[in-house]
Protein backbone atom coordinates (compact mmCIF):
# COMPACT_ATOMS: atom_id res chain seq x y z
CA UNK A 1 0.00 0.00 0.00
CA UNK A 2 1.47 3.44 -0.90
CA UNK A 3 2.52 5.77 1.88
CA UNK A 4 -0.53 8.03 2.50
CA UNK A 5 1.79 10.84 3.57
CA UNK A 6 3.44 10.88 0.14
CA UNK A 7 0.84 12.03 -2.32
CA UNK A 8 -2.92 12.02 -2.07
CA UNK A 9 -4.61 10.39 0.90
CA UNK A 10 -8.15 9.07 1.23
CA UNK A 11 -10.71 11.56 2.47
CA UNK A 12 -11.58 11.82 6.14
CA UNK A 13 -14.98 10.36 7.03
CA UNK A 14 -17.97 12.74 6.95
CA UNK A 15 -18.42 14.70 10.17
CA UNK A 16 -21.81 13.15 10.96
CA UNK A 17 -20.66 9.54 10.43
CA UNK A 18 -19.55 7.05 13.09
CA UNK A 19 -16.39 5.56 11.61
CA UNK A 20 -14.74 2.37 12.87
CA UNK A 21 -11.27 0.94 12.33
CA UNK A 22 -11.24 -1.57 9.48
CA UNK A 23 -11.30 -5.05 11.01
CA UNK A 24 -11.63 -3.70 14.58
CA UNK A 25 -15.15 -2.41 15.21
CA UNK A 26 -15.92 -1.21 18.73
CA UNK A 27 -12.37 -0.49 19.93
CA UNK A 28 -12.91 3.27 20.28
CA UNK A 29 -15.11 4.89 22.90
CA UNK A 30 -17.85 7.20 21.71
CA UNK A 31 -20.03 8.97 24.24
CA UNK A 32 -22.46 11.74 23.39
CA UNK A 33 -24.67 13.55 25.88
CA UNK A 34 -27.59 11.10 25.66
CA UNK A 35 -28.08 9.11 28.86
CA UNK A 36 -28.37 5.84 26.94
CA UNK A 37 -24.98 6.32 25.29
CA UNK A 38 -23.39 7.46 28.55
CA UNK A 39 -24.77 4.45 30.40
CA UNK A 40 -23.31 2.11 27.76
CA UNK A 41 -19.83 3.61 28.06
CA UNK A 42 -20.04 3.73 31.87
CA UNK A 43 -20.99 0.04 31.92
CA UNK A 44 -17.94 -0.69 29.80
CA UNK A 45 -15.52 1.27 31.99
CA UNK A 46 -16.96 0.98 35.47
CA UNK A 47 -19.77 -1.55 35.90
CA UNK A 48 -22.02 -1.08 38.92
CA UNK A 49 -20.59 -3.07 41.84
CA UNK A 50 -22.19 -4.70 44.86
CA UNK A 51 -22.60 -2.58 47.98
CA UNK A 52 -21.14 -5.49 49.94
CA UNK A 53 -17.94 -5.65 47.89
CA UNK A 54 -14.74 -4.27 49.41
CA UNK A 55 -12.63 -4.01 46.27
CA UNK A 56 -11.06 -0.64 45.51
CA UNK A 57 -11.56 1.16 42.21
CA UNK A 58 -8.27 2.92 41.46
CA UNK A 59 -7.76 5.11 38.38
CA UNK A 60 -4.29 6.08 37.15
CA UNK A 61 -3.82 8.89 34.60
CA UNK A 62 -0.41 9.28 32.93
CA UNK A 63 0.30 12.57 31.15
CA UNK A 64 2.54 13.52 28.26
CA UNK A 65 6.02 14.98 28.69
CA UNK A 66 8.36 13.36 26.12
CA UNK A 67 11.58 12.31 27.89
CA UNK A 68 9.92 13.35 31.16
CA UNK A 69 8.15 9.99 31.00
CA UNK A 70 11.21 8.68 32.81
CA UNK A 71 9.73 10.31 35.93
CA UNK A 72 6.48 8.35 35.68
CA UNK A 73 8.40 5.13 35.10
CA UNK A 74 10.51 5.85 38.18
CA UNK A 75 7.45 6.63 40.30
CA UNK A 76 5.86 3.29 39.42
CA UNK A 77 8.99 1.27 40.17
CA UNK A 78 9.44 3.20 43.43
CA UNK A 79 5.87 2.38 44.48
CA UNK A 80 6.61 -1.27 43.74
CA UNK A 81 9.71 -1.18 45.93
CA UNK A 82 7.77 0.46 48.74
CA UNK A 83 4.97 -2.11 48.45
CA UNK A 84 2.42 0.69 48.02
CA UNK A 85 1.50 0.32 44.36
CA UNK A 86 -2.23 -0.24 43.91
CA UNK A 87 -3.83 -2.36 41.23
CA UNK A 88 -5.53 0.08 38.89
CA UNK A 89 -8.98 -0.67 37.50
CA UNK A 90 -8.48 1.97 34.80
CA UNK A 91 -5.17 3.22 33.42
CA UNK A 92 -5.14 6.08 30.92
CA UNK A 93 -2.19 7.42 28.95
CA UNK A 94 -1.35 10.30 26.64
CA UNK A 95 1.84 10.78 24.59
CA UNK A 96 4.78 9.46 26.64
CA UNK A 97 2.17 8.40 29.21
CA UNK A 98 0.70 6.16 26.51
CA UNK A 99 4.05 4.37 26.20
CA UNK A 100 4.17 3.82 29.98
CA UNK A 101 0.52 2.83 30.31
CA UNK A 102 0.53 -0.82 29.12
CA UNK A 103 3.33 -1.79 31.51
CA UNK A 104 1.81 0.30 34.31
CA UNK A 105 -1.47 -1.50 33.66
CA UNK A 106 0.15 -4.93 33.92
CA UNK A 107 1.76 -4.20 37.28
CA UNK A 108 5.02 -4.52 39.19
CA UNK A 109 6.11 -7.76 37.50
CA UNK A 110 6.83 -5.68 34.38
CA UNK A 111 9.01 -3.05 36.09
CA UNK A 112 12.25 -4.35 34.62
CA UNK A 113 10.91 -3.90 31.10
CA UNK A 114 9.54 -0.44 31.97
CA UNK A 115 12.89 0.64 33.42
CA UNK A 116 14.80 -0.56 30.37
CA UNK A 117 12.38 1.25 28.06
CA UNK A 118 13.12 4.62 29.68
CA UNK A 119 16.69 4.49 30.94
CA UNK A 120 18.21 1.76 28.79
CA UNK A 121 19.55 4.26 26.25
CA UNK A 122 17.15 3.22 23.48
CA UNK A 123 15.54 6.66 23.06
CA UNK A 124 18.92 8.39 22.83
CA UNK A 125 19.95 6.03 20.04
CA UNK A 126 16.71 5.82 18.06
CA UNK A 127 15.55 9.43 18.41
CA UNK A 128 18.87 11.09 17.61
CA UNK A 129 19.85 13.24 14.63
CA UNK A 130 20.50 10.01 12.71
CA UNK A 131 16.74 9.84 12.27
CA UNK A 132 16.51 13.34 10.78
CA UNK A 133 14.13 13.23 7.82
CA UNK A 134 15.41 16.28 5.93
CA UNK A 135 13.58 17.92 3.06
CA UNK A 136 10.08 19.40 3.28
CA UNK A 137 8.17 16.37 4.48
CA UNK A 138 5.56 16.19 7.28
CA UNK A 139 8.12 16.01 10.12
CA UNK A 140 11.70 16.67 11.18
CA UNK A 141 12.30 13.03 12.08
CA UNK A 142 11.38 9.80 10.39
CA UNK A 143 8.63 7.74 11.98
CA UNK A 144 10.73 4.58 12.02
CA UNK A 145 12.67 5.69 15.11
CA UNK A 146 9.56 6.00 17.28
CA UNK A 147 8.17 2.75 15.91
CA UNK A 148 11.46 0.96 16.64
CA UNK A 149 11.38 2.35 20.19
CA UNK A 150 7.92 0.90 20.84
CA UNK A 151 8.13 -2.49 19.13
CA UNK A 152 10.60 -4.37 21.42
CA UNK A 153 8.71 -3.45 24.59
CA UNK A 154 5.17 -3.92 23.27
CA UNK A 155 5.24 -7.42 21.87
CA UNK A 156 2.69 -10.19 21.61
CA UNK A 157 3.45 -11.32 25.18
CA UNK A 158 2.47 -7.88 26.52
CA UNK A 159 -0.62 -7.69 24.35
CA UNK A 160 -1.81 -11.15 25.42
CA UNK A 161 -1.33 -10.12 29.05
CA UNK A 162 -3.37 -6.94 28.46
CA UNK A 163 -6.12 -9.07 26.91
CA UNK A 164 -6.24 -11.26 30.03
CA UNK A 165 -6.59 -8.25 32.33
CA UNK A 166 -9.23 -6.77 30.03
CA UNK A 167 -11.21 -10.00 30.41
CA UNK A 168 -11.11 -9.44 34.19
CA UNK A 169 -12.88 -6.11 33.70
CA UNK A 170 -9.88 -3.78 33.92
CA UNK A 171 -9.49 -1.09 31.25
CA UNK A 172 -6.48 0.44 29.48
CA UNK A 173 -7.33 3.65 27.59
CA UNK A 174 -5.09 5.68 25.28
CA UNK A 175 -5.83 9.09 23.73
CA UNK A 176 -4.77 10.29 20.29
CA UNK A 177 -5.73 13.51 18.53
CA UNK A 178 -7.69 13.21 15.29
CA UNK A 179 -6.45 16.18 13.27
CA UNK A 180 -9.26 15.83 10.75
CA UNK A 181 -12.12 16.37 13.20
CA UNK A 182 -9.96 18.17 15.80
CA UNK A 183 -11.10 15.92 18.64
CA UNK A 184 -9.52 13.48 21.06
CA UNK A 185 -10.04 9.80 20.24
CA UNK A 186 -10.13 7.35 23.18
CA UNK A 187 -8.98 3.83 22.34
CA UNK A 188 -9.89 0.76 24.40
CA UNK A 189 -6.56 -1.04 24.16
CA UNK A 190 -7.82 -4.16 25.90
CA UNK A 191 -10.50 -4.53 23.24
CA UNK A 192 -7.78 -4.35 20.58
CA UNK A 193 -5.63 -6.87 22.45
CA UNK A 194 -8.58 -9.24 22.86
CA UNK A 195 -8.80 -9.62 19.07
CA UNK A 196 -5.38 -11.29 19.06
CA UNK A 197 -3.05 -12.00 16.17
CA UNK A 198 -0.61 -9.93 14.16
CA UNK A 199 -3.20 -7.35 13.16
CA UNK A 200 -3.97 -6.64 16.84
CA UNK A 201 -0.26 -6.28 17.64
CA UNK A 202 0.18 -3.88 14.74
CA UNK A 203 -2.84 -1.72 15.64
CA UNK A 204 -1.91 -1.70 19.35
CA UNK A 205 1.57 -0.39 18.52
CA UNK A 206 0.24 2.09 15.96
CA UNK A 207 -2.08 3.66 18.52
CA UNK A 208 0.78 4.06 21.03
CA UNK A 209 3.02 5.58 18.35
CA UNK A 210 0.23 7.94 17.24
CA UNK A 211 -0.35 9.10 20.81
CA UNK A 212 3.38 9.89 21.19
CA UNK A 213 3.73 11.56 17.77
CA UNK A 214 4.65 15.17 18.56
CA UNK A 215 3.39 17.15 15.53
CA UNK A 216 6.23 18.38 13.38
CA UNK A 217 8.81 16.15 15.08
CA UNK A 218 7.35 12.85 13.86
CA UNK A 219 5.00 12.09 10.95
CA UNK A 220 1.33 11.59 11.82
CA UNK A 221 -0.24 8.14 11.83
CA UNK A 222 -2.91 7.30 9.29
CA UNK A 223 -5.73 4.91 10.26
CA UNK A 224 -7.97 3.29 7.69
CA UNK A 225 -11.61 3.45 8.74
CA UNK A 226 -14.99 2.62 7.28
CA UNK A 227 -18.34 4.35 7.54
CA UNK A 228 -21.51 3.66 5.60
CA UNK A 229 -19.77 0.96 3.58
CA UNK A 230 -17.07 3.39 2.35
CA UNK A 231 -13.34 3.47 3.16
CA UNK A 232 -11.70 6.61 4.56
CA UNK A 233 -8.52 7.64 6.35
CA UNK A 234 -7.99 9.57 9.56
CA UNK A 235 -4.82 11.47 10.50
CA UNK A 236 -3.82 11.14 14.16
CA UNK A 237 -1.08 12.80 16.22
CA UNK A 238 -0.02 13.28 19.84
CA UNK A 239 -2.92 12.79 22.24
CA UNK A 240 -1.61 15.72 24.27
CA UNK A 241 -2.71 18.15 21.56
CA UNK A 242 -6.35 17.56 22.56
CA UNK A 243 -6.02 16.03 26.05
CA UNK A 244 -2.83 16.59 28.12
CA UNK A 245 -4.20 13.95 30.50
CA UNK A 246 -7.61 12.39 31.02
CA UNK A 247 -9.55 10.19 33.43
CA UNK A 248 -12.29 9.06 31.05
CA UNK A 249 -14.23 10.48 28.06
CA UNK A 250 -15.20 14.13 28.55
CA UNK A 251 -18.93 13.44 28.42
CA UNK A 252 -18.63 11.16 31.46
CA UNK A 253 -16.63 13.74 33.42
CA UNK A 254 -19.67 16.02 33.40
CA UNK A 255 -22.23 13.26 33.95
CA UNK A 256 -23.57 13.09 37.50
CA UNK A 257 -24.99 9.57 37.35
CA UNK A 258 -21.78 7.56 37.82
CA UNK A 259 -22.67 7.14 41.50
CA UNK A 260 -22.19 3.62 42.76
CA UNK A 261 -19.79 2.74 39.96
CA UNK A 262 -17.05 4.81 41.64
CA UNK A 263 -17.60 3.51 45.17
CA UNK A 264 -14.26 3.07 46.99
CA UNK A 265 -12.63 4.91 44.14
CA UNK A 266 -9.32 6.78 44.18
CA UNK A 267 -7.63 8.79 41.44
CA UNK A 268 -3.87 9.05 40.93
CA UNK A 269 -2.32 11.42 38.37
CA UNK A 270 1.33 11.35 37.26
CA UNK A 271 2.33 14.48 35.34
CA UNK A 272 5.57 13.90 33.43
CA UNK A 273 6.69 17.52 33.38
CA UNK A 274 7.41 20.41 35.75
CA UNK A 275 4.24 22.28 36.69
CA UNK A 276 5.44 24.79 39.24
CA UNK A 277 5.87 28.18 37.48
CA UNK A 278 9.36 29.55 38.10
CA UNK A 279 9.90 33.23 37.17
CA UNK A 280 13.13 34.02 35.35
CA UNK A 281 14.32 36.55 32.81
CA UNK A 282 13.57 35.55 29.23
CA UNK A 283 16.29 36.47 26.71
CA UNK A 284 14.95 38.71 23.91
CA UNK A 285 15.82 36.36 21.02
CA UNK A 286 13.13 34.81 18.83
CA UNK A 287 14.00 31.23 19.79
CA UNK A 288 13.96 31.91 23.53
CA UNK A 289 10.68 33.85 23.33
CA UNK A 290 9.01 31.10 21.31
CA UNK A 291 10.38 28.38 23.59
CA UNK A 292 9.31 30.12 26.79
CA UNK A 293 5.86 30.84 25.31
CA UNK A 294 5.39 27.19 24.31
CA UNK A 295 6.48 26.03 27.76
CA UNK A 296 4.02 28.45 29.40
CA UNK A 297 1.19 27.29 27.15
CA UNK A 298 1.87 23.66 28.05
CA UNK A 299 1.90 24.35 31.77
CA UNK A 300 -1.40 26.18 31.58
CA UNK A 301 -2.96 23.31 29.61
CA UNK A 302 -1.82 20.78 32.22
CA UNK A 303 -3.17 22.91 35.05
CA UNK A 304 -6.50 23.25 33.28
CA UNK A 305 -6.66 19.48 32.80
CA UNK A 306 -5.88 18.99 36.49
CA UNK A 307 -8.55 21.49 37.43
CA UNK A 308 -11.07 19.44 35.46
CA UNK A 309 -9.89 16.27 37.20
CA UNK A 310 -10.12 17.99 40.60
CA UNK A 311 -13.68 19.07 39.92
CA UNK A 312 -14.66 15.57 38.86
CA UNK A 313 -13.13 14.06 42.00
CA UNK A 314 -14.78 16.64 44.25
CA UNK A 315 -18.23 15.98 42.72
CA UNK A 316 -17.85 12.25 43.32
CA UNK A 317 -16.01 12.47 46.66
CA UNK A 318 -12.95 10.73 45.24
CA UNK A 319 -9.54 11.16 46.89
CA UNK A 320 -7.15 12.70 44.35
CA UNK A 321 -3.37 12.34 44.48
CA UNK A 322 -1.09 14.16 42.04
CA UNK A 323 2.63 14.13 41.40
CA UNK A 324 4.80 15.98 38.89
CA UNK A 325 8.50 16.39 38.12
CA UNK A 326 10.09 18.49 40.89
CA UNK A 327 10.87 22.11 40.08
CA UNK A 328 14.59 21.40 40.50
CA UNK A 329 14.42 20.00 36.96
CA UNK A 330 12.97 23.22 35.53
CA UNK A 331 14.78 24.23 32.35
CA UNK A 332 15.52 20.64 31.33
CA UNK A 333 14.78 20.11 27.63
CA UNK A 334 12.24 17.28 27.63
CA UNK A 335 12.46 16.98 23.84
CA UNK A 336 16.10 15.92 24.20
CA UNK A 337 16.37 12.21 24.93
CA UNK A 338 19.65 12.26 26.83
CA UNK A 339 20.04 9.02 28.80
CA UNK A 340 21.86 10.61 31.76
CA UNK A 341 19.18 13.30 32.15
CA UNK A 342 16.39 10.73 31.87
CA UNK A 343 18.14 8.57 34.45
CA UNK A 344 18.29 11.47 36.92
CA UNK A 345 14.54 12.14 36.47
CA UNK A 346 13.79 8.41 36.83
CA UNK A 347 15.91 8.11 39.99
CA UNK A 348 14.20 11.11 41.63
CA UNK A 349 10.73 9.72 40.89
CA UNK A 350 11.74 6.33 42.24
CA UNK A 351 13.34 7.85 45.35
CA UNK A 352 10.31 9.97 46.24
CA UNK A 353 7.89 7.09 45.66
CA UNK A 354 9.96 4.58 47.66
CA UNK A 355 10.02 7.09 50.54
CA UNK A 356 6.20 7.52 50.43
CA UNK A 357 6.79 11.21 49.67
CA UNK A 358 5.49 11.34 46.13
CA UNK A 359 1.83 12.41 46.28
CA UNK A 360 0.25 15.81 46.71
CA UNK A 361 -3.45 16.40 47.29
CA UNK A 362 -5.24 19.46 45.90
CA UNK A 363 -5.74 22.11 48.55
CA UNK A 364 -8.51 24.67 48.95
CA UNK A 365 -6.12 27.10 50.62
CA UNK A 366 -5.81 30.46 48.80
CA UNK A 367 -2.28 29.62 47.67
CA UNK A 368 -3.10 29.20 43.99
CA UNK A 369 -1.56 26.38 42.00
CA UNK A 370 1.47 26.27 44.28
CA UNK A 371 -0.65 24.55 46.93
CA UNK A 372 -1.94 22.01 44.44
CA UNK A 373 1.50 20.61 43.73
CA UNK A 374 2.98 20.63 47.23
CA UNK A 375 3.93 17.08 48.11
CA UNK A 376 2.70 15.44 51.26
CA UNK A 377 5.27 14.58 53.93
CA UNK A 378 6.43 10.99 54.03
CA UNK A 379 4.29 8.70 56.11
CA UNK A 380 3.96 5.03 56.87
CA UNK A 381 1.15 4.24 54.45
CA UNK A 382 0.23 5.31 50.94
CA UNK A 383 -3.33 6.43 51.64
CA UNK A 384 -3.59 9.89 50.08
CA UNK A 385 -6.54 10.84 52.24
CA UNK A 386 -9.68 12.60 51.09
CA UNK A 387 -9.45 15.58 48.82
CA UNK A 388 -10.61 18.86 50.32
CA UNK A 389 -11.01 20.76 47.05
CA UNK A 390 -14.42 22.31 46.51
CA UNK A 391 -15.74 22.51 42.96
Amino acid sequence: MPDPLKGKRLNAPPAESLASIVGFPGVRLTADQADKALNAVADRLAPTRSLLGRDDFNILALSGGASGGAFGAGVLTGLSKAGTRPEFAIVTGVSTGALIAPLAFLGSAWDERLTDAYVGGHAAELLSLKGFAGGLGPSLFKGEGLEALVAPFIDEVVINAVAREHARGRRLLIATTNLDNQKATIWDMGAIAAKGGEAAVRLFRDVLVASATVPGLFPPKMFEVEAGGERYQEMHVDGGVAAPLFLMPDALLHWRNLGQRLRRGRVYVIVNTVLEPLPRSTPPGVASIMGRSFETMLRFSYRQALSLASGFCARHNLPLSVTSIPSSFDGLNLLKFDTAAMRSIFDEGERLAAANAIWASPSAEPSGWRGLFRRQPARADSDPGPTDVLD
